[in-house]
C-alpha cells in the first residue's frame, strides 16, 4: 500500500478546505500529497455540453492552481496531481485503495453544526477499505494553522477494533496532543419483581464491567504509544449523541465502520452515520472487520 495522502478536489470551498487539511496531514506523515479530480458527466448532466478536451483543460488548470498555492505555503511538500474522466465514486474508491488516507470535503448543515455528506461521500465511505477523513471549510480556518483540542475516539467495547484505536493513537502522537477515548453504555432491560432493588446493583456492575473492558482494549496501545496522554470517559449515555457533543472541542473525531454488507448494500452504521452528519470537527472513518 502506498503511503501517500489522497484528496478529492472539485474547486468548491469544501474541497479546498480538504486540500489544506490533507496538506498538513501529509507533512506530519512525511509523505507525498496527491490531488485528484474526477470529471464524470453522470454527476452533472450539464457536463454533457462540455467536450472532453475542454473538461480536461479545466481540470488540469484547477489542479495546477491548487498545487501552486500549496507549494507557496509548503515548499517542502511533494505534490502530485491526477485528472480522470471516470465515475467519481469509482475513482475515489480506487484512489483510496492506493493511498494511506483519503480526504474529502463536506458541506455544513446551514445554521446547524455538522456535515452534509452527499451521495458521493456516503458511497465512498461505505465501499472503501481505507480510512476517509471528512473536512468542512471552517474546520481548517487558517493556512498552516493547527486546530486545538484532543483527538477523540469512539470505542465500542463489545467489538473493539484495533484499527480504530491504532489510528487514533497515531494521530494523537503526530499532533502532539492527548487522546480522549469515549465509551457510552446503556442499562440492560430488566424483567420480573423487585426491579427497583435490583437496578442500582446491576447498574454498578455494568459500569464496572464497561470500565474494565475499556482498560483492556486500551492497554496494548498505551504500551505502544507511551507518550500519548489518554483520557478515558466511560459512562451511561447514547454513543452518537455523546460523540457529537464531544466533537465541539475536538481536534479530530475517529469512528469505526465495519466491513459488512446487507441485502440493501453496504452500510456505514447508525452511530458513524450520525457523527459524520453532525460533528463539529473533522471526522476520520476507519473501516475494520
Amino acid at each position: 500500500m502506498s503511503r501517500i495522502v489522497m484528496v478529492g478536489l472539485d474547486g468548491s470551498r469544501e474541497s479546498l478546505a480538504a486540500v489544506d487539511w490533507a496538506a498538513e496531514e501529509a507533512l506530519r506523515r512525511a509523505v507525498p500529497l496527491r490531488l485528484l479530480q474526477a470529471w464524470c458527466v453522470d454527476d452533472d448532466r450539464r457536463r454533457l455540453l462540455v467536450d472532453p478536451a475542454t473538461a480536461r483543460g479545466w481540470g488540469e488548470r484547477m489542479l495546477a492552481t491548487a498545487a501552486r498555492r500549496l507549494h507557496r505555503r509548503h515548499p517542502a511538500l511533494d505534490i502530485e496531481t491526477e485528472w480522470t474522466a471516470d465515475d467519481a465514486v469509482e475513482a475515489l474508491c480506487a484512489a483510496g485503495d492506493e493511498a494511506g488516507l483519503l480526504v474529502l470535503g463536506s458541506r455544513g448543515l446551514g445554521g446547524l453544526a455538522g456535515f452534509l455528506a452527499g451521495s458521493v461521500s456516503l458511497a465512498v465511505l461505505a465501499r472503501t477499505r481505507r480510512t476517509v477523513v471528512l473536512v468542512r471549510p471552517h474546520d481548517f480556518p487558517m493556512p498552516g494553522g493547527v486546530p486545538a483540542g484532543d483527538v477523540v475516539v469512539g470505542l465500542d467495547v463489545s467489538r473493539p477494533a484495533d484499527e480504530v484505536l491504532e489510528f487514533g493513537f497515531a494521530e494523537a502522537e503526530r499532533y502532539g496532543c492527548g487522546l480522549r477515548v469515549l465509551h457510552s453504555w446503556s442499562a440492560p432491560a430488566l424483567y420480573g419483581p423487585d426491579l427497583g432493588g435490583a437496578m442500582p446493583l446491576l447498574m454498578a456492575q455494568v459500569a464496572q464491567d464497561a470500565r474494565r473492558a475499556v482498560e483492556e482494549a486500551l492497554a496494548p496501545w498505551m504500551d505502544k504509544y507511551p507518550g500519548v496522554p489518554v483520557i478515558r470517559e466511560c459512562h451511561q449515555g447514547r454513543p452518537a449523541q455523546d460523540l457529537v457533543q464531544a466533537s465541539r472541542d475536538a481536534r479530530l473525531m475517529v469512528v469505526g465502520r465495519r466491513n459488512r454488507s446487507g441485502r440493501m448494500g453496504t452500510h456505514i452504521g447508525a452511530v458513524t452515520h450520525a457523527v459524520i452528519h453532525h460533528s463539529s470537527a473533522p471526522v476520520a472513518v476507519v473501516p475494520h472487520d
